[in-house]
């Protein structure tokens, strides 16, 4: 798997110091990666001291496990769409996207060999077809690709910004405003590897959001994407002070609701047809916990 980084400030970091903040791995596995020339700056093998200047170019190729290889599972899956290039799904709750870690079945992508007759395979055995993901609890629509060329057509896409993803979500409390647009930088967290933060270092985040409607202690608010970090929406929500219902890592350890996990859905995804170019766009229907704390936040109103 390859990550590419543009720096975008010149603050005269260290490389290891820079990968630690955005990528999730240990400094000492950052600096395996680094001694075995898996690291590279403006096409150069360099070392861990490397002082990174605004515009350099950090590639990094981590090697994929060779060990275990995702295999066909029977597990349900809702497609919305599919033909010869891609499938359009709708993601349930509580299922990770691919194996990663010590989990290397029941996720989508196990569902997904066994579902449909072709995957890409440009992000090897772990993560056939997946262009982009969710995060676990996190449900709704998303795009798998079929073939290589599809995927290498909807990744452009994703990378310049013409994918439109729109989130719905209901959020602790009430936004002071009815729209507005949250641009930070987001990186791993210093405390805790497995979750994200707004820093002054890490990668470019930019969220619009819209309320949509507004209760007594919690409002429904429509989420729109421009960048694809991790759990960019979550930490965006804590950012703004009001994080997702359900989200025990970014929100409220006591809920109010007894949900399966945040009540973010991926409701819209619009993109380009990879070979007929026609632009599409796909509607996932919430799942019942989220429609069932909707419908009991308007009655109480």
């Amino acid at each position: 798997m390859r990550e590419v980084f543009v720096i975008e400030k010149d603050e005269s970091q260290r490389l290891d110091v820079y990968l630690a903040f955005v990528l999730p791995y240990t400094r000492s596995y950052i600096k395996n990666l680094i001694d075995r020339g898996h690291v590279t700056v403006g096409d150069s093998k360099v070392k861990c001291g490397k002082i990174l200047k605004m515009g350099d170019v950090v590639c990094v190729d981590v090697p994929e496990p060779t060990s275990t290889e995702a295999l066909p599972e029977d597990i349900p899956l809702d497609i919305l769409y599919e033909d010869d290039d891609l499938a359009v799904i709708n993601k349930q709750r509580g299922i990770s996207v691919h194996p990663s870690g010590s989990i290397y079945s029941g996720t989508l992508v196990n569902a997904l060999l066994f579902h449909l007759k072709s995957l890409s395979t440009i992000n090897g055995v772990i993560r056939p077809g997946i262009v982009h993901r969710l995060d676990k609890d996190t449900t709704g629509v998303m795009v798998v690709a079929k073939n290589d060329k599809a995927h290498l057509e909807l990744s452009r896409q994703i990378s310049e910004r013409t994918v439109i993803k729109k989130y719905l979500a209901i959020l602790e409390g009430n936004l002071p405003q009815d729209s507005g647009t949250v641009t930070t930088n987001i990186a791993r967290s210093e405390k805790d590897r497995k979750l994200m933060t707004v820093a002054r270092e890490g990668r470019i985040a930019i969220t619009d959001y819209k309320v949509v409607e507004r209760f007594e202690e919690n409002c429904l608010v429509e989420f729109r994407i421009h960048t694809g970090r991790t759990h960019q929406i979550r930490v965006h929500a804590k950012h703004l002070l009001h994080p997702v219902v359900g989200d025990l890592s970014y929100g409220y350890k006591k809920q109010k609701f007894n949900t399966g996990g945040q009540l973010l859905h991926s409701h819209e995804l619009t993109f380009a047809h990879p070979s007929t170019k026609q632009e599409m766009t796909f509607v996932a229907p919430m799942p019942e916990d989220f429609a069932f704390v909707l419908n009991k936040l308007r009655k109480m109103r």
